[in-house]
C-alpha cells in the first residue's frame, strides 16, 4: 500500500517576476532532483524548457515535476504568472491540494497574484505564503504581510522573522523553535549555521512569536485553555494546531526569504511538510451527472477504489500526446483499458510516466494522489474523467474564459496550408483558452486567445515547433451586440405551393437583460394555438440567428424572447416552419429594439515610477481608460483602471518608452460595456469593408 500521507501535491504560483520558477530550481536542487541549478536569467531553468520561455524569461505552461524532502513525495507543478496564461493556473490549482504563495519583496502583492489568490481561493486550495527577494533593493517583510491583510482579505499567520534586509538579508528566525539561520555568503544553500536569536531582535521576536500561538491555539479548545492557563502547549500539538488552521484556509504560515541567494528555502520546504494537506486531508472530489449536477457521491482516496481521475492538461511532444492526469481514487495500470465518461468510449493506456519538466520517467503502476502523465490516449480533452470501464462516473468538469481577441492567419503557401490544420488541432487540445475558427466567406483561420501576447507566443509556436509559415493579419476585437428596448411582435412564416406547406405564426415579446447576460428564451402559450413540440424548433431558430448580429455581424446576446402566442396549421405546420419563422422574427424585430454594439472593457493594473505617473494616467485617459485607484509603494505607484480593449493594443510599447523601459502592466477582461456612437460607426464601417473585401475574394 502507497503511504499517501507522506504525499504532498502542490503548485507554486504568483505575480511575473517574483520569483517562481527560481524558487522551483530551489527546491529542485535541495531535494537532489538536480545537480546545478538553472537561472531563468539564464534561460536555463528546468521548468521553463519551451523556446519561448528561455528567451522572454517567463513561464508560459504549467510544468510537472516529483521530488522527495524529508521522506515526503512532492509532486510540484510551477506555473506561469501573465495573465495571459491563467488558464493554466486556474487548471493547475484544480487538481492540488496545496500551494505556495510567492511574493516579491518589494513589489509586494501584484496584480496576477491576486487573481491566482482568488482561484486559489475558489479552489479552496490550503496555502502558506513565501516572501522572497527580501535582498533587493526596497524590500520590506512587514509591508508585504500588511499588503496580504488589506488587499488579499487574508490572515497571514507569520512563522519567520527577516534576519537583515536588501543587501544585509542574511537569513530568518524560526519563531516556534527561535532559532536563527544564518547563511554565509558563498551562495551554498545549505551553507547555514541554526543559533540563538540576535540580542536586537528578540522583543520582536516574543512580539510575533506571542500573535503565532494565540492564532494556533484557536484551532483546539484544550490547547487553548492550556495557554490561557498560563502554559505553552507542547510542540506537536502547536504544529497540529497550525496545520488544522491551514488546512481549513483560516490562515496561512508565512515565510521570508531570497530563492536567487539560496537562503530560507529549506524552511519552506518543512513548511510543506509540516502543515499543507495530503491527498487524504482534502476534501473528496464531488461527483456529477452529465448535465454537470452532483450525484451525492464523492470520489474518496482510496487506491481500492474504483477508479476517478481528471485530465487536466494536454501537451503533444515528439513521442506523442501526453495526458496530465489527477488520480482521485483507485488505481492505473499500464496496459489496462479505461474509459472516457465525455466520449464514452474506452481507451487503453501505453505508457504512464513520472514528468521532471520535459524529462519523464516511466512507471508501470499509480494511485490515488498521484500526478502522472498517460501516453497513447488518443480523444482526451482537458477537463475530461477517466474511470473504470465497469463503474463510470464523472468528476466536476473545468470552466474556461472565453477569448477577447482575435487574429486572422493565413499560410504562405500550399505546404504550410497542409500542416497548419494539424499543428491547430494539436495546439487547440493542449490550451482550452485558445480557440480556432474558420471564417467561411473568406477561407481565413482565425486565432482567438487571451492577450496579445498570448496570440504571439501561438504564432510562434506554429513556426517554430509545427514548422508553419504564416501571414498575419491585425488584431480584432471581440466585440458583441445587444439590444435596448422591449419589442412585441410577430412573424408568420406562409409557403403554399402546391402539396404540403409551410406555416407557423409565433407573436413573440424581445427584451434586453441585464449586463452580462446570455440569450433566455421563455413560452407563455397557453392553449393549443402553438403545440408545445414546436416550442423546441422556435427557441433553436433564434438561438441559431443570434451568432450574426443585425449591426455589424457581431453575435448578439444580453436579451429574452418570449413567446406568448401564435397559430398553426394542422397539416402545414412543422419544427422547420417555425424555426424558419423565428429566425425571420429575429431580423425582423432587432433592428426596432434599438441595438448597439458593446466592446470588451478590461481591467487594467499599470506599474510605474513616480516620476512618469501624470504621463501614464494621461496617456490612459486618451484610450479612454477610467481611472480606479493609485497605490504608492516603496519603488513606483500602481495605478488600477479600466479601458476598452480596442484602445490597448501596443500598449507595453508606449508604456516602456514613457517610463524609460521601467514600466509595466497586466490586463485581464472584465466585462462588455456600450460603445461610444463614434466607436460604433468605426467598428460597423470596418465591419462593412471586411464583407465588401471578402465578397471581391
Amino acid at each position: 500500500m502507497t503511504d499517501l500521507s507522506r504525499y504532498r501535491n502542490i503548485g507554486i504560483f504568483a505575480h511575473v517576476d517574483a520569483g517562481k520558477t527560481t524558487t522551483t530550481e530551489r527546491i529542485l536542487k535541495l531535494t537532489g532532483k538536480i545537480h546545478k541549478i538553472g537561472e531563468v536569467h539564464d534561460g536555463a531553468a528546468t521548468t521553463d524548457f519551451m523556446d519561448q520561455e528561455q528567451e522572454r524569461g517567463i513561464t508560459i505552461q504549467s510544468a510537472a515535476t516529483t521530488c522527495f524532502w524529508d521522506d515526503h513525495r512532492f509532486n510540484i507543478i510551477d506555473t506561469p504568472g501573465h495573465v495571459d496564461f491563467t488558464i493554466e493556473v486556474y487548471r493547475s490549482l484544480k487538481v492540488l491540494d496545496g500551494g505556495v504563495g510567492v511574493f516579491c519583496g518589494s513589489g509586494g502583492v501584484e496584480p496576477q497574484s491576486e487573481t491566482n489568490w482568488r482561484y486559489a481561493n475558489d479552489s479552496k486550495v490550503a496555502r502558506v505564503i513565501y516572501v522572497n527577494k527580501l535582498d533587493r533593493l526596497g524590500a520590506d517583510f512587514y509591508r508585504v504581510v500588511d499588503q496580504v491583510r488589506t488587499v488579499l482579505a487574508a490572515v497571514p499567520l507569520v512563522m519567520t522573522l527577516p534576519i537583515g534586509i536588501e543587501d544585509n538579508f542574511v537569513g530568518a528566525v524560526d519563531l516556534l523553535t527561535r532559532k536563527a539561520w544564518i547563511w554565509d555568503d558563498s551562495g551554498d544553500p545549505t551553507s547555514y549555521t541554526i543559533t540563538d536569536v540576535p540580542e536586537d531582535m528578540k522583543e520582536k521576536v516574543e512580539k510575533f512569536r506571542t500573535e503565532l500561538l494565540e492564532t494556533a491555539v484557536e484551532q483546539d479548545d484544550a490547547a487553548m485553555e492550556k495557554y490561557l492557563d498560563g502554559e505553552e502547549p507542547d510542540m506537536d500539538t502547536i504544529k497540529a494546531c497550525i496545520r488544522k488552521g491551514t488546512i481549513a484556509n483560516d490562515f496561512f504560515p508565512t515565510y521570508c526569504g531570497s530563492s536567487f541567494k539560496n537562503k530560507c528555502v529549506q524552511l519552506v520546504l518543512n513548511a510543506v511538510v509540516d502543515y499543507l494537506p495530503s491527498p487524504t486531508e482534502v476534501p473528496p472530489q464531488p461527483e456529477v451527472n452529465l448535465e454537470g449536477e452532483p450525484t451525492g457521491e464523492l470520489a474518496i482516496v482510496d487506491e481500492n477504489a474504483p477508479l476517478r481521475a481528471l485530465a487536466f492538461k494536454i501537451m503533444d511532444d515528439k513521442y506523442g500526446a501526453l495526458t496530465f492526469t489527477r488520480i482521485y481514487s483507485g488505481s492505473i495500470e499500464k496496459g489496462t483499458s479505461i474509459m472516457n465518461t465525455f466520449t464514452g468510449k474506452t481507451e487503453r493506456v501505453g505508457r504512464i510516466v513520472e514528468m521532471h519538466a520535459d524529462s519523464r520517467e516511466d512507471v508501470n503502476r499509480a494511485v490515488a494522489g498521484d500526478i502522472i502523465a498517460l501516453v497513447g490516449l488518443k480523444n482526451v480533452q482537458t477537463g475530461h474523467t477517466l474511470c473504470d470501464p465497469n463503474k463510470p462516473a464523472t468528476l466536476e468538469p473545468m470552466v474556461f474564459p472565453d477569448p477577447v481577441i482575435s487574429i486572422a492567419v493565413s499560410p504562405k503557401d500550399k505546404t504550410a496550408s497542409e500542416k497548419l490544420g494539424v499543428a491547430i488541432g494539436k495546439m487547440v487540445r493542449e490550451d482550452p483558452s485558445f480557440r480556432v475558427e474558420t471564417d467561411l466567406d473568406s477561407g481565413e483561420t482565425i486565432l482567438k486567445g487571451m492577450g496579445e501576447l498570448h496570440l504571439d507566443i501561438k504564432v510562434d509556436i506554429l513556426k517554430r515547433t509545427h514548422g508553419v509559415e504564416v501571414d498575419v493579419g491585425a488584431p480584432q476585437v471581440a466585440y458583441r451586440e445587444t439590444i435596448t428596448e422591449r419589442i412585441e411582435d410577430s412573424y408568420t412564416h406562409k409557403k403554399q405551393s402546391g402539396g404540403s406547406g409551410q406555416y407557423g405564426k409565433i407573436d413573440y415579446i424581445i427584451e434586453p437583460l441585464e449586463a452580462g447576460s446570455d440569450f433566455e428564451f421563455e413560452s407563455k402559450v397557453v392553449g393549443g394555438n402553438v403545440p408545445k413540440e414546436f416550442w423546441p424548433a422556435i427557441e433553436k431558430g433564434f438561438r441559431t440567428s443570434i451568432d450574426k448580429g443585425v449591426v455589424a455581424g457581431y453575435p448578439c446576446l444580453g436579451f429574452k424572447v418570449t413567446l406568448v402566442d401564435g397559430a398553426s396549421h394542422a397539416v402545414d405546420s412543422s419544427a422547420v416552419a417555425f424555426e424558419l419563422a423565428a429566425r425571420a422574427g429575429y431580423r425582423q424585430s432587432v433592428p426596432k429594439a434599438k441595438p448597439q454594439i458593446l466592446e470588451p472593457i478590461m481591467k487594467l493594473d499599470v506599474f510605474a515610477p513616480e516620476v512618469n505617473v501624470g504621463d501614464v494616467i494621461g496617456d490612459l485617459n486618451r484610450r479612454r481608460g477610467m481611472i480606479s485607484a493609485q497605490d504608492t509603494n516603496p519603488t513606483g505607484i500602481r495605478v488600477k483602471a479600466e479601458a476598452p480593449l480596442s484602445e490597448m493594443f501596443g500598449y507595453i510599447g508606449d508604456l516602456r518608452t514613457m517610463t524609460s523601459g521601467r514600466g509595466q502592466f497586466s490586463m485581464e477582461f472584465s466585462h462588455y460595456a456600450a460603445c461610444p456612437r463614434n466607436i460604433s460607426e468605426q467598428v460597423v464601417e470596418e465591419a462593412a469593408k471586411r464583407k465588401a473585401e471578402k465578397e471581391k475574394k
